[in-house]
């Protein structure tokens, strides 16, 4: 072999080993470096604050009832103390509840001192939850200019199971019907009145009152 042979052997056999030094030097390590971590996601932004939009309803306050209404329940209340119980007190209109045994008492003088002369009408309520009637008389004033608008309320209770009250008939002439009506439509009895009788239903009527919660029309 000659000296020119050799040498281009050797020029080859450098160029291999530059290449694959290279080659090394290019790739990557295969090391088990651990991968970086993620970088962490945004906060959420926090919501706007709302409004409070609650308000607290303030206490409905009554309005201070007419003094000339106001002055004739005093007047009732000054002599029977705790005996009446005034529902309310309004223009023109007042409402008390008495015991049926202070009824004809204190009737008596509603119609001689403050000068109700005269029952417009008499209603009666049922109340099967607490097992009472309520008779409501509403008096009025054919003698007094400053009372001819006025209505008066005189409101009494009495038991479901035994329904008796005191009549107002000595008291108030007007009520008798009113209050033959209440004892037929209802069944309170009226102690001291003449006709607790038939004024409305027929004779025969074998039900009961027709005006009690628990009545039923046959058949329905």
């Amino acid at each position: 072999m000659d000296i020119g042979q050799e040498g281009n052997k050797t020029k080859t056999k450098n160029n291999l080993s530059d290449i694959t030094s290279s080659k090394d030097k290019a790739l990557p390590s295969s090391g088990n470096a651990a991968a970086p971590a993620p970088a962490p996601a945004p906060a959420p932004a926090p919501s706007p604050a709302k409004p409070d939009t609650s308000t607290s309803t303030p206490a409905k306050k009554e309005p201070e009832p007419p003094a000339f209404e106001k002055e004739l329940v005093t007047q009732l209340t000054s002599q029977f103390g705790d005996r009446i119980k005034v529902a309310f007190i309004r223009p023109l209109r007042m409402k008390i509840e008495v015991d049926p045994s202070d009824l004809v008492e204190i009737a008596t003088m509603i119609r001689d001192t403050l000068g109700f002369d005269h029952a417009e009408s008499v209603a009666g309520t049922d109340y099967p939850k607490t097992n009472q009637i309520e008779v409501t008389y509403h008096l009025g004033s054919y003698t007094k200019d400053n009372l001819a608008a006025h209505i008066l309320s005189l409101a009494t209770r009495t038991s479901r199971d035994d329904a008796r009250l005191p009549t107002l008939i000595n008291v108030y002439k007007s009520v008798e019907y009113h209050e033959r009506e209440t004892f037929e439509m209802l069944g309170v009895y009226f102690e001291g009145h003449p006709r607790n009788e038939r004024f409305l239903l027929p004779e025969d009527w074998a039900d009961i009152p027709p005006l009690r919660k628990e009545f039923r029309i046959k058949g329905r």
